[in-house]
């Protein structure tokens, strides 16, 4: 049967209609669709529990005043007894050290200029004795070097080894007193006075909280860190001195100071080193008026056992663990792993946040950069990288044709 005039018309028009959509699909929509950048895709953080740090309990002694802290942080850790200064006795030697050093520098192994004693010293060492203070031999015409001397002052806490060492470096006990107040007020250390070298005097004072910042100079400087650590030293002219810290070698202690006033007040500025899983921490403290020697170093041993049961070591980061995950919408998965695992020693206090920052992807490899992890211990940030678990591919053309709306 022909076709009626319409029925021709109609067909023509079909026939035309799907020519224009074939040249329209192959003039825009097909290289559109093939070609399209895709959309950037965003990574859904996973939800990663942080971890949870010990409590730590110290326990300090119930007379005089103490405090311990560590060098890896500033100010205490801990500390107990009133806040204000109190007589420190041969912990003065120390200061006194550092005052010195700071006008006289020493190179770690240098022994230093040579200092020759005079009729001065001698009265120093005259005047100690009337005031049954520790003191070293010395005569006119005696030479030691500046090591050596330092050595008689820390060691065995010769007084008036630190009266001439005051002397040489200044020229008079008025200008080390002077010098000291200086230092002191260049550290900050507003509650500490020193009214001369030796600490014989009770108006050498300071706080518990000004000795463990004493204490962290004192260790950072080699040439102090080196003698105090010391248990004997051989002082030419003089013979064999000791140590009179008894607590050294015992615990970590590896130093600092003495100090003895009247009976019923002693003292012992510290440190020691100690290990946390695969990191030395070095712990700084004093206790000043105890009952006795003995009775510090055991109240000083329970604070350094204290102090490093308050530390731990916490995995912040494991291997491939994950924080962030990308899903496509044609169904490629990945993660954001970390790299590497990744520890960090903290105290018992410190504050654990963590933020996870990863870029968008469009198409990546496995293995390719995914941002990083950075963790908040304290006041210290640990950055970990991530990369991709897998394969971000693209879609292919039988997608990307079949959801024109994603490409648009």
């Amino acid at each position: 049967m022909p076709l009626t005039q319409r029925q021709i018309f109609r067909r023509r028009r079909i026939v035309v209609f799907s020519a224009v959509a074939v040249a329209f699909s192959l003039t825009f929509y097909l290289p559109l669709t093939l070609l399209a950048p895709l959309d950037a895709i965003s990574a859904n953080v996973v939800p990663v529990a942080e971890p949870e740090v010990a409590v730590p309990e110290i326990t300090l002694p119930g007379y005089g005043v103490s405090a311990i802290g560590a060098l890896d942080r500033p100010g205490v850790l801990a500390q107990a007894g009133n806040a204000e200064a109190v007589p420190i006795a041969s912990i003065t030697k120390i200061i006194t050290s550092l005052v010195v050093l700071d006008a006289k520098p020493l190179a770690a192994d240098d022994a230093g200029p040579t200092i020759t004693f005079g009729q001065t010293d001698v009265d120093y060492y005259y005047d100690q004795l009337a005031q049954y203070g520790s003191v070293a031999p010395v005569y006119t015409g005696q030479q030691l070097s500046q090591r050596d001397v330092l050595t008689v002052v820390l060691l065995p806490s010769a007084n008036n080894y630190a009266q001439s060492l005051a002397h040489w470096a200044f020229g008079s006990e008025e200008a080390f007193v002077a010098a000291a107040a200086a230092w002191l007020d260049s550290k900050g250390l507003a509650d500490t006075t020193l009214t001369e070298a030796s600490g014989i005097q009770e108006t050498n004072r300071s706080t518990a909280a000004d000795l463990t910042e004493i204490a962290r100079l004192a260790i950072e400087n080699p040439v102090i860190a080196q003698i105090v650590s010391s248990s004997t030293a051989e002082i030419p002219g003089i013979g064999t001195v000791s140590n009179s810290n008894k607590l050294l070698g015992i615990d970590g202690v590896d130093g600092i100071k003495t100090g003895t006033l009247d009976e019923g007040w002693s003292c012992l500025l510290f440190s020691a080193d100690v290990s946390v899983g695969d990191t030395v921490i070095t712990l700084v403290g004093a206790v000043v008026g105890g009952p006795d020697h003995p009775t510090i170093n055991a109240a000083i041993q329970e604070l350094i056992a204290d102090a490093t049961a308050g530390y731990s070591e916490v995995t912040l980061a494991s291997v491939d663990e994950e924080f962030a995950e990308y899903d496509t919408p044609w169904g490629d998965e990945a993660s954001a792993i970390s790299e590497s695992t990744v520890s960090a020693v903290v105290w018992g206090e410190d504050e654990i946040s963590m933020s996870v920052n990863v870029p968008t992807v469009r198409t990546a490899d496995a293995g390719e950069s995914a941002g990083t992890v950075e963790f908040l211990v304290g006041e210290e940030t640990f950055s970990v990288p991530l990369v991709l678990s897998g394969e971000i591919d693209d879609p292919g053309p039988w997608w990307r044709l079949t959801n024109p709306t994603a490409m648009f």
